[in-house]
């Protein structure tokens, strides 16, 4: 049964949307045309006054600097603050920053904490997580070059990663590295905090993304670790236990993905139903008369209703019994929930021909960033092929 938001929820919801109406959608026009770098002194006015009303970092437990709300609702919140590109960062929930402060909550030494994890979730500092490679398939995390080999009390790690997100401006990396090759598969990998002054740590570019290099922190590196030293000390949780944290990591981090998308997806919808009903397609005659717009703007309706319903679900879930057991709705959520957003955001620029590719629109940035949805966090046919096999299992197909 799906649980709707309680009234203290739909508060902070009617916050949140009356403030990215005044203060957030309003600058949009500006991260479409100046670097990020350039906005930030504005962007950290808007954050002090996140802080000032309360929701700052709001899927962070209190006790470490967070407005404290549980999974389901921060799912609930990320929705809201999915409608702008500029809407999680603003919140100080912005990925990559968010899955790391989760792997330092739960694995993060009393040092680590201190160090790392209190200056994180106050955004004083960003993070980055470098676990992707060019030369081997993100979708198989068990499979990798980097590695991190002991000498004395240190780590040595030596390997080059790329789409480490947001590593412009970081004051570290968690770095997934093979510390344990003759372990079994899943129990090679190790996660591993990495400083970013750290001598090794090299900074080889930012990967030029559907004809955007990005800075600071809308970037997306490739880095090389060339005998890059740190302490042992620096090491999350057991040694070998990289790719059990990464699924921890990630699964939770899916659902705020796919809430995400929906709060992309609904925006879109509403500015395409306002230009079906402004846009003037003949005398007398409004776009949105036209029955193959009627039919989108109802097909997408349901979609969006659907993959929304679909999420929480997942979520609940995983709130009951973890998400190792909720995997299958995970899938089905990942690939759906992508699916429904690339058709939506499709529609919303065809709506609105020559506008809908301009940046006068959010819809061009949406569109060209959000088409990785279905890649990041495991491509689409990984998830699919994923749900098939276990749903065959229970017909004796193994």
């Amino acid at each position: 049964m799906i649980t709707y938001p309680s009234e203290r929820v739909e508060t902070i919801i009617g916050m949140i949307r009356e403030f990215m109406k005044k203060e957030v959608y309003p600058i949009e026009g500006e991260f479409a045309h100046k670097k990020f770098g350039e906005l930030l002194p504005l962007l950290n006015e808007k954050r002090a006054k996140v802080k000032q009303m309360g929701l700052w970092a709001p899927q962070v437990p209190e006790e470490f600097g967070g407005a404290g709300l549980s999974f389901i609702e921060h799912a609930y919140v990320s929705e809201e603050l999915g409608r702008s590109p500029l809407g999680h960062f603003i919140f100080g929930a912005q990925a990559p920053d968010a899955g790391n402060i989760e792997i330092l909550i739960k694995y993060g030494s009393k040092e680590q904490k201190a160090r790392y994890l209190r200056p994180l979730v106050a955004g004083q500092i960003r993070s980055c997580f470098s676990m992707t490679e060019p030369e081997k398939p993100g979708s198989n995390p068990t499979w990798m070059e980097t590695t991190a080999k002991k000498d004395g009390d240190d780590y040595v790690i030596n390997g080059q990663k790329w789409f480490t997100s947001s590593a412009e401006g970081s004051a570290f990396a968690i770095v997934m590295a093979v510390t344990n090759p003759d372990a079994e598969p899943h129990m090679r990998a190790s996660q591993i905090i990495v400083p970013t002054d750290t001598e090794g740590f090299n900074l080889v570019r930012n990967i030029s993304v559907m004809g955007h290099v990005g800075d600071n922190y809308a970037s997306h590196a490739e880095v090389l670790y060339q005998s890059c030293r740190v302490p042992q000390a620096n090491l999350l949780g057991p040694e070998g236990s990289g790719f059990v944290i990464a699924q921890e990591r990630l699964g939770p981090g899916r659902i705020h993905h796919c809430m995400r998308w929906m709060g992309i997806a609904e925006r879109a919808f509403e500015l395409m139903c306002e230009r079906a009903a402004t846009r003037d397609v003949a005398p007398g005659r409004k776009l949105g008369t036209r029955q193959i717009i009627q039919a989108w703007i109802a097909e997408c309706r349901a979609e969006i209703n659907a993959a929304r319903l679909m999420v929480i679900d997942a979520a609940q879930k995983i709130d009951k019994v973890g998400a190792y057991e909720a995997r299958e709705e995970i899938s089905l959520i990942k690939f759906y929930g992508a699916g429904v957003l690339s058709k939506v955001l499709d529609r919303a620029i065809q709506v609105h021909g020559a506008l809908g590719v301009t940046d006068d629109t959010p819809l061009a940035t949406f569109f060209r960033h959000e088409r990785a949805a279905h890649i990041y966090d495991g491509p689409d046919e990984v998830h699919k092929v994923a749900v098939a096999r276990r749903i065959l299992r229970k017909y004796g197909l193994n």
